[in-house]
C-alpha cells in the first residue's frame, strides 16, 4: 500500500520536537475476527451486493448505506478504494481486507449491524472484515440510545474507529491536514498500521 501521507509531521507550521518513534497504534481485535458458527444470515434483500475484483491487493472501504463516507475514507488514505456499497470478492485463496463504513444515525447503525451479521454468518466468502468506521452524522455527542446501539453494533466486528463531525467537510471542502482533527489522524495511523502489519495474512477463510 502507498506510504501513509497522513502523519502529523506533514501538517504545515512549526511542530514540537519528537522524542523518537511513537508507540505503535493499538490494532488488537476487540471483537470477533472471523465468521462465527450459528449466526443466521440476513435475508437476501438485506444483504449487500457483491462484485469481483482481480486480486486482494488493497484495502477496500465498504459503505453499508448511501452517504456513509466510504469515498471520503478512500481519499483520506491513498492506495485504498471505495467499493460503492458492495462486497469486493477476489479469486481464491487470499481474502481481501475490508473496513465497513457507516454514519452514526439510526439507519446507518442498523445497516452496519446487518453487514456485520452478514459477514459473521459466513455467507460472504473472500473478505476479511478488519473493523468498522463510524462517522458522526451531526455535531455533538450521540444521544444515549444511539450511543448504546453503536456499542452493540461494534461488538460484532473486530475493531471500531470513530470519526468526529467535521464542519469543513460538510461544506464540501476536500479533506486536508489543515481541516482534519487529531482524532482522524489517530484513526488513519491505526488503520494504516493494521493494513501494513501483515497484508497477506487475514483470519477469514475462503
Amino acid at each position: 500500500m502507498t506510504q501513509n501521507p497522513w502523519t502529523r509531521e506533514q501538517s504545515p507550521g512549526p511542530q514540537p520536537p519528537s522524542p523518537g518513534p511513537g508507540p505503535r497504534p493499538d490494532i488488537t481485535p476487540r471483537g470477533p475476527s472471523a465468521p462465527q458458527h450459528g449466526v443466521p444470515a440476513p435475508a437476501e434483500d438485506q444483504r449487500l451486493p457483491k462484485f469481483a475484483i482481480p486480486a486482494a491487493d488493497t484495502l477496500w472501504w465498504v459503505g453499508v448505506h448511501g452517504g456513509s463516507g466510504e469515498t471520503t475514507m478512500s481519499v483520506l488514505l491513498p492506495g485504498t478504494r471505495a467499493s460503492n456499497h458492495r462486497w469486493p470478492i477476489p479469486p481464491p485463496p487470499v481474502p481481501t481486507p475490508v473496513i465497513l463504513v457507516a454514519r452514526t444515525h439510526g439507519s446507518g447503525l442498523r445497516a452496519a449491524q446487518r453487514a456485520a451479521i452478514e459477514w459473521a454468518s459466513g455467507v460472504v466468502q473472500g473478505v476479511a472484515v478488519l473493523g468498522l468506521v463510524l462517522i458522526a452524522d451531526a455535531p455533538g455527542r450521540l444521544p444515549r440510545v444511539l450511543d448504546d446501539f453503536a456499542d452493540i453494533v461494534g461488538g460484532g466486528v473486530p475493531r471500531v474507529w470513530d470519526i468526529p463531525w467535521i464542519e469543513e467537510w460538510r461544506r464540501g471542502e476536500a479533506p486536508t491536514p489543515d481541516n482534519t482533527p487529531d482524532e482522524v489522524f489517530e484513526v488513519l495511523e491505526s488503520i494504516y498500521a493494521l493494513r501494513a502489519s501483515n497484508p497477506a495474512d487475514y483470519p477469514a477463510p475462503y
